[in-house]
């Protein structure tokens, strides 16, 4: 098991990593950060992301959905920008944010490895 420090080193060192972050979607508070910019504030993006979190949820449950989230992907034009929430018991409301550069990402691989990180999480 990995604690939230280790964890975010590890998801900064995903090729194209440019910000990364722990984010209770209950709160929208980002509980640990790493990387980010001044065109990339993690606080802002843990805030915002959250509410794509709980709308998704919204809707699943309006559709009646018994799924759950793997990660959410957001794609911009010069950014990947993956959610995926935390599934183990220590997680439950918490999500894994991670920004990437689309130009040097490798989108299968960085899903891959930050699915590797969320499993190893003990927060």
């Amino acid at each position: 098991m990995a604690g939230m420090d280790v964890s975010l080193k590890e998801m900064m060192t995903i090729d194209g990593a440019v910000g990364a972050a722990v984010v209770d979607y209950g709160s929208g508070m980002a509980l640990g950060t790493l990387g980010g910019s001044k065109d990339l504030d993690l606080q802002v993006a843990a805030a915002g992301n959250t509410e794509v979190v709980k709308a998704k949820l919204r809707t699943m449950d309006s559709l009646g959905l018994k799924e759950s989230i793997e990660d959410i992907l957001i794609t911009l034009s010069g950014q990947y920008h993956i959610i995926r929430p935390i599934t183990g018991r220590s997680g439950k409301g918490l999500f894994l944010y991670l920004a990437l550069d689309r130009g040097r990402a490798n989108l299968a691989m960085a899903r891959h490895q930050l699915r590797g990180i969320e499993e190893k999480l003990e927060v």
